[in-house]
């Protein structure tokens, strides 16, 4: 049986029907904020990198809720297998942590840094700014060049400025490459004194007064630094090999 309606066709009905040869639609306000969810949820798949707020405006029309569309997606995404996460105040779709178990048979195992990188990368994510020879002060070892060699290949530590001191030596800290490797959405998320102590990374006979520096929130240089000059391709450091400050080699007769 064929059922016949004699109701008048909606004015964006009738848009549809006149303009069919240019296939012009007037979308629903819903349907906006529906094809807007689809476009977020494509770039986030489709980069390697965590994507900022910025870069999503430029594939959405001027005004869009951004930040309501990816709080949708989160919570679409929070009891699935990806996550949607925000690291170095960048959006990212990553594994879920209760995943990594199951799926760690199919990760590439990574050489791990030796523990003169970890120290020194940990003296940069605290300290910075902090040139070479602060960091071999704090750590009472003098460190070789392929130490932060690796560190600055890697991508984690980058050359910031050069301090206002005799020399000018370079200055260095941590990237946002860093704080998306170690899950972190800004550097105050370090861990902190009793964090470590209860990861059981620190000594249980701390010096009185001791604390854990806290990381600078900002990228922008300090009073007592100069920018980069362009010369910092050249070789900065000897290669040498580590040795305790407070113990220099002996000198052969």
């Amino acid at each position: 049986m064929i059922l016949h309606s004699n109701a008048l066709p909606s004015e964006s009905e009738t848009e549809m029907m006149d303009e069919t040869n240019d296939s012009v639609v007037t979308l629903h306000p819903h349907a906006d904020r529906s094809q807007n969810l689809r476009i977020v949820e494509a770039m986030l798949f489709a980069s390697a990198e965590p994507i900022s707020i910025e870069k999503f405006q430029e594939f959405l029309s001027e005004g869009t809720d951004v930040l309501g569309l990816l709080a949708d997606l989160q919570n679409n995404y929070e009891n699935r297998g990806v996550n949607l996460v925000q690291v170095a105040g960048k959006w990212a779709l990553r594994t879920a942590q209760d995943m990594s178990a199951i799926l760690r048979r199919e990760t590439t195992e990574q050489k791990k840094l030796t523990k003169a990188a970890l120290e020194t990368l940990s003296i940069c994510a605290y300290h910075q700014p902090v040139t070479r020879a602060e960091i071999e002060d704090i750590r009472g070892v003098a460190i070789s060049k392929g130490t932060l060699d690796n560190l600055l290949e890697i991508g984690w530590v980058r050359m910031r400025g050069r301090r206002k001191t005799p020399g000018r030596p370079v200055t260095y800290g941590t990237t946002p490459a860093f704080l998306s490797h170690f899950g972190l959405n800004e550097l105050t998320d370090l861990p902190g004194l009793h964090e470590l102590k209860a990861a059981g990374l620190l000594d249980g006979n701390i010096p009185p007064g001791f604390d854990v520096p806290m990381p600078r929130v900002t990228d922008e240089l300090t009073a007592d630094e100069d920018p980069l000059d362009g010369t910092e391709q050249l070789p900065l450091e000897m290669h040498l090999p580590e040795v305790d400050v407070a113990s220099p080699p002996e000198e052969t007769p």
